[in-house]
């Protein structure tokens, strides 16, 4: 993978839970190319491991 840089500009989580967050979004981002697909890997991830209804953003300069 590219030298990224993962950027959480605001979140109501853990720290536990931003750095699994990191670790989920590097997964989808191996897999994905297509920002709609990569939210939707993290959101899925994030619903069975900490109970739904999680909110995935994921985009250029936003």
């Amino acid at each position: 993978m590219c030298d990224r840089k993962a950027v959480i500009k605001n979140a109501d989580m853990s720290e536990e839970m931003q750095q699994d967050s990191v670790e989920c979004a590097t997964q989808a981002l191996e897999k994905y190319n297509i920002e709609k697909d990569i939210a939707a890997h993290i959101k899925k991830e994030f619903d069975k491991k900490y109970n739904p209804t999680w909110h995935c953003i994921v985009g250029r300069n936003l």
